[in-house]
């Protein structure tokens, strides 16, 4: 079962799932999701704001040995969209191949995150927590979008 952002508790420890990846061959998605509280102070030109965040990890490893397996992006993006959709999943942010809170690279994680207001609603990404580049999940079919240029036309 999913879990929701909606009912989803600050815990220290993720609710994980454990699938078969259907687009690769001996490869297992490990998908953590997490909730946690954030209260940041104004700065020059934000203002302060207080919320949750929700992180979803979405670890792809071989089946036979555990160490990281490369998987394309599009069905770790499916299962973000699917757990963010209980409130907003084009308000969701594309991390990349990173860990979240330092901006350091992980190979075989793709992580994820959409930020709540304290009634639980998507909000924009606070300025004062990025750590590393966000990039809004926009597009319907999986695929991140980098700012609110439309894909290249591939005509051209």
């Amino acid at each position: 079962m999913l879990p929701l952002p909606t009912t989803l508790v600050p815990s220290a420890h993720p609710h994980i799932i454990t699938t078969p990846a259907r687009t690769g061959t001996h490869v297992e998605l490990r998908i953590h999701t997490s909730l946690t509280v954030f209260e940041v102070a104004a700065a020059l030109w934000a203002p302060a704001v207080s919320g949750f965040v929700v992180t979803v990890l979405v670890h792809s490893v071989d089946t036979a040995t555990g160490l990281p397996r490369h998987l394309p992006t599009a069905e770790p993006n499916e299962w973000a969209r699917a757990i963010f959709a209980d409130v907003d999943a084009a308000q969701g942010y594309f991390l990349g191949a990173v860990d979240p809170d330092t901006g350091e690279h992980w190979d075989g994680q793709l992580a994820y995150r959409l930020y709540l207001d304290t009634d639980r609603q998507a909000i924009r990404v606070p300025a004062q927590v990025v750590g590393c580049p966000h990039y809004r999940m926009r597009a319907g079919d999986g695929i991140p979008r980098f700012g609110s240029s439309p894909p290249p036309d591939p005509a051209r």
